[in-house]
């Protein structure tokens, strides 16, 4: 399989002190963890918001137009250092056609599950992106993971490596690690949203799908040629995604699927909806040891 490539530009690195912005792309939030989440990045950057991110709009964190004309700002707007934002959940999605000619200004975007959405639309504009915690889980992780996210999005050098904890399928694979949210990913095959993935190291992590649903996914990326033009699967965290009384797991159907693949797999890294969700850089090289169920980063997001 030829490697990928692509090559994605790193964003400028940020300092202490630097403005940034938050955004609610997708679904609204309650106000008390999303002030916890303004909290933690406000004492290392100046923090920019417009009071619309409280907005409510059914499920959705006020209407296509409003959170579009805010995500297309912070993209576009050369002052701001980089983007947070506030929640995943749903509708990302809605406004990916208005972003196909957003002129991107180099810096991060920070965030994951629906937002997974975004991160293609930067990759495909071959901008690395960091699949970190979105500001309202961001308070209820411990302080490693938000000085790794400060560490990501301040340091030239390459990311700490991240561990798993179980091996699916022996190898080792490198490309850039590309994806996140399969359920995301997913809705995105057939449509011209997706980042090329040819010669990509692919995450995947998900939340509250059942065995069965996850098997219908991983299908849709079988049958779409997925794991023809991949390289490596990196499976995160698959949180309350099991059955009840069921006697099986969702670790064994994944295992299983994976192992059809033949492509080096490990699995159980706190990527994702867990207690940790370590952010990790899109776009930037990466080198899978599933034997030893590592991830190392060969290049740093930042320069």
């Amino acid at each position: 399989m030829a490697l990928s490539t692509t090559r994605y530009r790193v964003f400028p690195a940020l300092r202490p002190g630097d403005p940034v912005t938050v955004v609610a792309p997708a679904s609204g939030f309650d106000r008390a963890s999303f002030e916890a989440g303004v909290e933690v990045i406000a004492r290392r950057y100046e923090v920019h918001y417009d009071p619309g991110v409280l907005t409510r709009h059914r499920y959705l964190a006020g209407s296509d137009a409003r959170r579009l004309g805010e995500l297309w700002r912070a993209l576009a707007d050369t002052d701001t250092r980089a983007v947070f934002c506030a929640r995943g959940g749903y509708g990302m999605m809605r406004l990916l056609a208005g972003l196909e000619d957003v002129p991107v200004a180099a810096k991060p975007v920070v965030g994951f599950s629906d937002i997974t959405a975004l991160h293609q639309v930067l990759q495909q504009q071959g901008l690395v992106s960091i699949h970190g915690p979105v500001l309202t889980q961001l308070a209820r992780l411990d302080v490693h993971t938000h000085a790794r996210l400060f560490e990501l999005l301040e340091s030239e050098a390459p990311a700490a490596d991240v561990t798993g904890t179980e091996t699916y399928v022996e190898g080792t694979a490198e490309g850039p690690l590309l994806g996140g949210n399969l359920a995301v990913l997913t809705r995105l095959l057939g449509t011209p949203f997706l980042a090329p993935l040819k010669g990509a190291v692919l995450l995947l992590e998900d939340i509250g799908e059942r065995p069965y649903q996850l098997d219908r996914m991983w299908i849709h990326l079988e049958l779409a040629g997925v794991f023809r033009q991949v390289r490596g699967i990196v499976l995160g965290e698959f949180a309350h995604c099991e059955e009840k009384n069921a006697e099986y797991s969702s670790a064994e159907v994944l295992r299983e699927l994976a192992a059809a693949t033949g492509l080096p797999c490990a699995a159980g890294f706190p990527i994702g909806h867990g207690t940790h969700n370590q952010p990790v850089p899109l776009g930037v090289r990466v080198r899978l040891d599933a034997g030893s169920r590592r991830l190392s980063f060969l290049e740093g997001a930042a320069g």
